[in-house]
């Protein structure tokens, strides 16, 4: 049995290398090779391991995204299937205009804000005209080919399989797509921190009432610089969105080959799921990762030479024009003097249970008409003035050929050649490592091409205090000299070209936790970039600086293997408690009777607490006891401390990493925070001691694992962001943090040294074999031995092989 399933994959690999038949002996061995076919001619071997990890083996880029198509379909049909609803417009029609939007492909409340957005896009045959630009402004031919073989595939195994997720078994919903839809998808991906923000006000943004405004009306108070940064922290600094990762050079290492360490943080449920697989043609492409549902290409990964992960970035992917309107027609606005009327969008949207619902939309030279940064920071639309949203990545189709330029590099310096010429990468920074002992740090990202010179020239009154304050930019649109123009290296006008991008090569580590450019390695500061990709010189997070003392330490440490990137993974330190805990516990001892009050004003016996935090190994591993504690704690602190007044040593641009420091137990928002943190827990009946894994968790198959981790407000780089939910009575299970773990290396050998983890396991399907198995691993702090190489695919003993092909 085993040496017949051996001859079938080594002729399989035939099939493709010399366009061989598989051998008849080989094609009747049933009981591990399942066959399916397809109608369009295109083929794939998939060849399953240990986790139901695929490796796709085909001929071409068709056959591979075929392939790939199917087998996300396998783990994945509802939560796809889901994200097409979505992309069609239709999800009011299926699930009810009022019902929530999920927020996977855009930040849409409700479902028919979200299809008048969708539809409105598919309508203006948005997508098609991306199409048909030529490469590289639009998707070279292997894309294409990838995105048509996806369809097919995904296609191909709703016609051979039937649905048996609860999640959609038997849903009208689930329906073929075609390659359109594909492309949708990754064009909503790239522009979800742009116009995907958005969305609500795009689609409800109306002219004034009566249609003019007197000209003398009273206009809302233009808000402040805090509160335009804080409303740029709630847009772009999602916590839905995050990641750590960092590069190693090779005299860090044991043998002087480079090394990764990737860690995106990401959301555990639903179609922002990272998705793992191997991609290989034969003599063209041998990949390994993780891919975002729905996309054919690996996004983060590694093959023979490099490896790379990504992180998000503080780069502002958008930014406002400021329109003069016409006096007589609001709809009208002017541009050097000239009067140009804004497009009407007209969509209607069919309704489940309903009357279809018909909203108009405003679309204008630089972008659609919106009304509002944040609920707190209007943009109103008055007879004189509108604003409008300008979005690059809107029309951004070069993710996917940016990605695959990453999957067939063979250095650093083949990363940095994709990021290149393809410009593709809308919202992340890169960082990556060869076998040759380079390393690499590029915010090589799709932003508006605003420089500091531009805003200065060109921001409007308001504009002059959010640009400074957060990096948004709100330009005159009246005048055509503020036009964003084109760098001579930019793929197409508007962004900044790749001589613009903050880069670091070959440091003896570069770092970065969603941080600015600027302190990717405290020995060689990157600054000189544009305002708009970030600041200089002002304060870190705790994450980046825990992160930075880590890897410097180790960098200097020397000798380093892929075992201490695993270790640095789950080291699950809490720098927030390095830094505070030991003054927590000492002013907590010395209140007045033992006692805090809390903010009901009720006194709150918190004597307990101090022992409990001075116990704490100010760790949060799933055993910590005072971890639990400590995080409600931090919590309530920030909400009753302005940030300024958190610490007694404040900071110091001289002394980023180590300041501010010494926490101010003096504040009276401290003994409050105190008293509401051990009420919350006792309210809900949980031991101030309680190890961390007895509340942090998750379930499967009836089970509770406990899940390792925690906070990054604490600063921990396994980021785990559990919930709480007061009426349910605690914690719920965790809904977000690591996802696509990889720690890469390279030895003598051609194989790639690598250990990998996805932490929620490769199907979302609760009927899936693979639905909690890495989710165990997570639990207990353990990895997944990579299997790149065909001759550990084959001595898998998990192996399984599918082949899908199409019968003449």
């Amino acid at each position: 049995m085993r040496g017949r399933l051996r001859r079938l994959v080594l002729g399989a690999t035939a099939l493709f290398t010399a366009a061989s038949a598989l051998p008849a002996a080989a094609a009747t061995t049933q009981q591990r090779a399942e066959q399916h076919p397809s109608r369009d001619g295109l083929s794939a071997v998939i060849r399953y391991t240990e986790y139901g990890i695929p490796h796709i083996l085909a001929k071409n880029y068709a056959g591979l995204g075929f392939g790939t198509g199917w087998a996300q379909a396998a783990d994945e049909v509802c939560t796809l299937a889901d994200g097409f609803v979505t992309l069609r417009g239709e999800r009011s029609r299926y699930f009810g205009a009022d019902a929530s939007a999920g927020g996977d492909l855009s930040a849409a409340r409700t479902n028919l804000a979200s299809d008048l957005y969708f539809r409105g896009v598919r309508e203006t045959r948005t997508v098609q005209k991306h199409l048909a630009e030529p490469a590289p402004v639009g998707p070279s031919r292997e894309v294409r080919d990838m995105m048509r073989g996806w369809a097919a595939g995904y296609n191909a195994w709703l016609k051979q399989k039937k649905v048996r997720d609860p999640a959609c078994a038997g849903a009208p919903w689930v329906r073929p797509v075609t390659e359109l839809d594909v492309a949708a998808r990754g064009l909503a991906i790239a522009s979800i921190s742009g116009q995907g923000r958005f969305v609500e006000t795009i689609t409800a943004a109306q002219p004034p009432a009566g249609g003019t405004a007197p000209s003398g009306a009273p206009s809302a108070r233009t808000p402040g610089a805090k509160a335009v940064a804080k409303a740029a922290q709630e847009l772009w600094g999602d916590p839905g969105m995050g990641s750590n990762a960092v590069a190693f050079r090779g005299d860090t290492t044991a043998n002087g080959r480079g090394l990764l360490l990737g860690n995106p943080h990401y959301p555990w449920d639903g179609g922002r799921r990272f998705w793992q697989s191997q991609q290989t043609i034969p003599g063209e492409l041998n990949v390994s990762g993780g891919s975002l549902l729905g996309t054919p290409a690996i996004s983060v990964g590694f093959n023979a030479h490099v490896a790379w992960s990504h992180t998000v970035s503080t780069g502002i992917p958008a930014n406002f024009h400021q329109l003069t309107l016409d006096p007589a027609d609001p709809t009208t606005y002017l541009v050097d003097g000239r009067p140009e009327r804004m497009t009407k969008r007209t969509v209607t949207v069919s309704v489940k249970d309903g009357t279809p619902v018909t909203r108009t939309q405003w679309w204008t030279r630089y972008g659609p008409v919106v009304t509002a940064l944040s609920p707190q920071v209007p943009l109103p639309w008055t007879g004189r003035t509108a604003y409008a949203l300008n979005d690059p990545n809107a029309a951004n189709l070069r993710f996917a050929d940016t990605s695959l330029g990453f999957s067939k590099a063979r250095s650093t310096a083949g990363v940095l050649a994709s990021l290149d010429r393809h410009q593709g990468l809308p919202w992340v920074n890169t960082l990556a490592a060869d076998r040759a002992g380079h390393s690499l740090y590029t915010q090589s990202q799709v932003l508006p091409r605003i420089t500091d010179d531009l805003a200065r020239r060109c921001s409007t009154e308001f504009g002059r205090t959010t640009y400074p304050a957060s990096g948004i930019a709100i330009l005159d649109g009246s005048r055509g000299d503020c036009a964003l123009g084109g760098d001579s290296d930019a793929v197409v006008p508007g962004i900044f070209g790749p001589a613009r991008m903050p880069t670091l090569k070959d440091a003896p580590y570069a770092e970065n936790s969603n941080g600015t450019a600027w302190m990717t390695n405290t020995d060689r500061l990157l600054t000189g970039y544009e305002r708009i990709f970030g600041t200089v010189g002002t304060q870190l997070g705790l994450r980046t600086r825990g992160a930075i003392e880590d890897v410097a330490a180790m960098a200097d440490r020397g000798g380093l293997t892929v075992r201490d990137l695993q270790r640095q993974q789950f080291a699950n330190r809490v720098p927030a408690g390095d830094l505070a805990v030991g003054d927590v516990a000492r002013a907590c001892a010395a209140l007045p009777g033992g006692a805090a009050t809390g903010g009901d004003g009720k006194a709150v016996d918190v004597s307990e607490a101090c022992g409990v935090l001075k116990a704490w190994d100010r760790t949060m591993d799933t055993g910590s006891r005072g971890a639990l504690l400590f995080d409600r704690f931090w919590r309530r602190l920030e909400q009753a401390v302005p940030a300024d007044r958190l610490w007694k040593v404040p900071f110091s641009a001289a002394d980023p990493v180590r300041t501010p420091n010494t926490l101010n137990t003096d504040t009276p928002g401290f003994a409050t925070a105190l008293a509401d943190a051990v009420g919350e827990l006792r309210a809900a009946g949980i031991a101030l001691d309680a190890p961390l894994g007895a509340h942090q968790f998750v379930v499967r198959d009836g089970k509770r694992l406990p899940v390792p981790g925690g906070a990054g407000r604490l600063g921990v780089w396994n980021v785990i962001e559990p919930t709480w939910d007061a009426a349910a009575g605690g914690y719920t299970e965790v809904p977000f943090g690591s996802s696509h773990l990889q720690a890469v290396g390279w030895d003598g050998s051609r194989c790639p040294v690598a250990r990998t983890l996805l932490t929620y396991s490769q199907s979302s399907n609760p009927k899936s074999p693979h639905h909690a198995d890495q989710t165990r691993l997570f639990s207990g702090e353990r990895w997944v031995t990579s299997r790149f190489c065909e001759k550990d695919i084959l001595s898998s003993p998990k192996l399984k092989v599918v082949r899908v092909h199409e019968r003449r």
